[in-house]
């Protein structure tokens, strides 16, 4: 379904869990994008952005507001599905299977393998085939890009979890996935660093209510009010209303 301008696909975790083993099975990889207002915001600007998101094998509803839009519409969406916690939920899945993850991004260097001690911590039989945070701006220059690639694709990893945010992650796996065509890439933000610990995440009644924004606004206020009060809480609102509308002028 089109939600914010992207298509959303109407799956639970636990769908989005079963369907990735039934294709690693099968050989089969692919890449899931977890669209939130920002995403949807930042790909309305750029059809080769909004092109990259809807091209992804799965898309889930990242942020509440998408929920609500889909709601507005008529066509709710099953329940919300987080990068966060899917990077939690298919780690499961590798350590109960055996198949090797790779952790990319996150943040400062350290930040992957903290966040690669409290997987395997929580999931002692999970192998972890690599971890490496690429410097800032690694993507800006040929020899970056090729360092990134050549340590991925030697690591032979069948899950990869990619926290570098949009769309530089989605333009990586889209990279990456030509040269690992059974991996499953999950583009996954700030879950690296919420796993690590150095990024604390809302608690569960502000993620279930829709207000996880607010939380991380008060947590890091420098770096994210603008974004999300000037850019994309007026976007939300232009969404939610435009769906309202619609609902509204929808025959009965």
């Amino acid at each position: 379904m089109q939600v914010g301008g992207v298509g959303v696909d109407a799956v639970t975790e636990e769908q989005v869990v079963q369907w990735v083993a039934a294709a690693l099975e099968a050989g089969r990889g692919g890449r899931i994008v977890t669209p939130n207002i920002d995403i949807c915001r930042i790909a309305a600007t750029d059809p080769a952005l909004q092109d990259l998101v809807c091209s992804a094998d799965l898309a889930v509803a990242d942020g509440m507001p998408l929920v609500w839009a889909a709601r507005l519409l008529g066509t709710p969406l099953p329940e919300r599905v987080t990068g966060a916690d899917l990077l939690w939920a298919l780690s499961r899945l590798a350590a109960r299977r055996d198949w090797p993850v790779y952790v990319l991004g996150g943040g400062p260097e350290d930040v992957a393998q903290r966040a690669v001690g409290a997987l395997t911590s929580r999931f002692p039989r999970l192998r972890v085939c690599g971890a490496y945070a690429p410097p800032y701006g690694f993507d800006a220059s040929p020899e970056g890009r090729e360092l990134v690639r050549r340590r991925v694709v030697a690591a032979r990893p069948r899950l990869v979890f990619v926290g570098l945010g949009f769309p530089r992650q989605d333009r990586l796996i889209a990279d990456l996935r030509k040269e690992l065509p059974g991996t499953w890439f999950l583009g996954c933000g700030a879950a690296i660093a919420f796993a690590a610990g150095t990024v604390p995440r809302a608690p569960e009644w502000m993620r279930r209510t829709g207000l996880e924004w607010a939380f991380r606004l008060a947590t890091e206020p420098g770096r994210l009010a603008r974004r999300y009060l000037v850019d994309d809480l007026p976007f939300a609102a232009r969404l939610l209303g435009r769906c309202l509308a619609a609902r509204l002028k929808a025959p009965m």
